[in-house]
């Protein structure tokens, strides 16, 4: 049990919810590069043993005290980012940080406690970003839950429980890119196709994809790229200097979706003097500094970082649900490779070779059945025993 090995599968106990809590029986899960990230770390939040994961979809099983905005049956997606939806934050349209329930905290967001044990030892498991999917049951707080329509299939709606919901929402409320705007998007991961399609929703007229892997011509011209270009096809350029060139000066919305500084750098040149916005959305695997000379940032030039794309996850996730529903927001391309939750260490292998955008993990049963129902109803005085996977330094 080392970080960056293979995770172990384990017999694990779920506590009950407590006040303001929400057990959910998890349908379906996905691997996200943010828990590629944590994998690797050590000495580094999250502590170990830890249950990884945080975009999902699933059923209520049960419910704590005080907890009146689901019930035992809903469909819901777990968030990482809360939503008290009482702090100054929460009540203000110009952040999406919940101050009363910080994210990063260990444990659960009121007492700091875990949910989660060992089976066959008693000793407790840490959590990780308030969701921990990684298990066929987890506990979340409510502020941490959003009850969705139950006609979004559970595969589909996972996937607004984190990456392509922070592409969409860089586009259209961190940057509110401009109809006829020109956009350069660094990295094509999930989330940068996400920021391509916002960008083409938005209006933008040019969609500039940057990625190092050609294959992600085809599906970024498919969710709005209109050019790519590949760094090693470029001779001794720079990037920024071909996206000069095609936008005659800079594009005027640029989005670093990789963690990397010299990209998030390289991407901030990109932009256009006056006006030019660059939107940090990628998770560093450090603590390296990004580096812009003050006098490009005199120029007119601004950088903004982005948590979950600006998006209040109650407010705004079903209102991307819906435009699945209607057929305005493609969600099917990102879904390249389903597989079961024994299989979860193909879906790292598969992620850490570039080989998929999104990997759906489906729990046993859950595939077949579709939204599987509660069997015990409201069981909050009851241990379940499961199968979920953990992993130590």
């Amino acid at each position: 049990k080392v970080a960056g090995q293979p995770l172990e599968m384990e017999e694990v106990e779920v506590a009950p919810p407590r006040a303001h809590e929400v057990r959910i029986r998890i349908l379906c899960t996905s691997l996200c590069h943010t828990d590629l990230t944590f994998w690797r770390l050590k000495g580094f939040p999250p502590r170990h043993p830890s249950i990884l994961g945080h975009e999902a979809a699933g059923v209520v099983e049960s419910v704590g005290d005080h907890v009146h905005e689901v019930a035992v049956g809903d469909t819901v997606v777990p968030v990482f980012l809360a939503q008290c939806g009482d702090c100054p934050d929460c009540l203000s349209d110009r952040s999406n940080i919940c101050s009363g329930l910080p994210a990063g905290r260990p444990g659960m967001p009121r007492d700091g406690t875990t949910r989660f044990s060992f089976a066959a030892t008693g000793e407790p498991i840490n959590n990780f970003l308030g969701v921990s999917s990684f298990t066929e049951y987890t506990v979340v707080d409510v502020a941490h839950v959003v009850r969705l329509d139950p006609g979004v299939p559970p595969e589909k709606a996972c996937l607004l429980s984190c990456g392509v919901s922070t592409g969409i929402g860089a586009a259209w409320k961190v940057a509110a890119v401009e109809p006829g705007s020109s956009v350069a998007v660094f990295g094509l991961g999930a989330v940068g196709l996400a920021v391509a399609q916002g960008c083409r929703m938005r209006g933008a007229k040019r969609i500039i994809g940057v990625d190092l892997n050609p294959e992600k011509r085809d599906i970024g011209k498919r969710l709005g790229i209109t050019d790519f270009i590949n760094p090693n096809d470029i001779g001794e350029r720079t990037v920024s200097e071909v996206v000069k060139e095609m936008t005659g000066g800079g594009a005027d919305y640029c989005f670093e979706c990789i963690g990397s500084t010299s990209v998030m750098a390289e991407a901030f040149q990109s932009s256009r003097k006056g006006w030019g916005k660059t939107v940090v959305l990628g998770v560093s695997n450090g603590v390296a500094p990004m580096s812009i000379p003050s006098h490009d940032i005199l120029m007119g030039r601004s950088v903004v970082g982005s948590l979950f794309g600006g998006l209040k996850p109650k407010a705004d996730i079903p209102i991307l649900a819906q435009k699945y529903v209607d057929k305005e927001l493609e969600l099917d391309e990102f879904v390249t490779h389903e597989m079961g939750f024994n299989d979860i260490n193909a879906a790292f292998d598969l992620l850490t070779q570039g080989k998929c955008l999104r990997c759906i993990i489906w729990m046993d049963g859950a595939r077949e059945n579709g939204s599987v129902g509660v069997e015990n109803g409201r069981a909050c005085n009851a241990k379940a025993r499961l199968t979920s996977l953990s992993y130590r330094d």
